[in-house]
């Protein structure tokens, strides 16, 4: 097992589309083992972006701190070369796909219990991960992963998501791989 520190110089840069107030991701510590790459967070939302304070986190934030955790796990798996689905990115790669080619194709969710806002935590994991061509159109990948939340209160929210990475290989790399 391989576990990565918060990059305190990569997180900002995966935040960085965020508008101030939105950044919610505080510190990701990931672990990478037998292929698959997990992350512990913590998050904090001081005020929400969009609506009055509803006293607990509720499904925009969750949507939006999954997209952050998610973001940072390919971000630092890519910089780190933990999956072979990315082997052909560069961190730089990874800048010009961030937010027009990661796409979520599926979300669920459970709210279990209320969760405070102000201060939680976050699981986030890569279940797998695959190259596919549908149709015979351009390659893409597809990864399946799964989420988390809780706070020191016992509030609990978990699901599942399907990502769809989009013009994920260069025309000139598609045939080698």
């Amino acid at each position: 097992m391989t576990v990565f520190a918060t990059d305190t110089e990569l997180l900002p840069l995966v935040l960085r589309p965020y508008k101030a107030n939105c950044k919610y991701l505080e510190s990701a510590v990931v672990t990478a083992e037998n292929g698959r790459v997990s992350a512990e967070c913590t998050f904090s939302i001081g005020e929400s972006c969009y609506i009055d304070d509803t006293g607990h986190l509720n499904a925009v934030e969750v949507n939006i701190s999954y997209n952050q955790m998610m973001y940072y796990v390919v971000a630092k798996s890519v910089k780190e070369g933990l999956l072979p689905e990315f082997g052909s990115w560069t961190l730089e790669d990874y800048w010009r796909h961030q937010l027009p080619d990661i796409l979520i194709a599926r979300f669920g969710g459970s709210f279990r219990r209320p969760i405070n806002a102000r201060a939680f935590s976050g699981g986030f994991e890569i279940l797998t991960v695959d190259r596919r061509t549908p149709g015979g159109g351009d390659p893409l990948i597809i990864a399946d992963t799964s989420y988390r939340y809780w706070d020191a209160a016992g509030g609990r929210c978990d699901g599942e998501v399907k990502l769809a990475f989009v013009n994920a290989f260069d025309q000139a790399a598609v045939g080698t791989s």
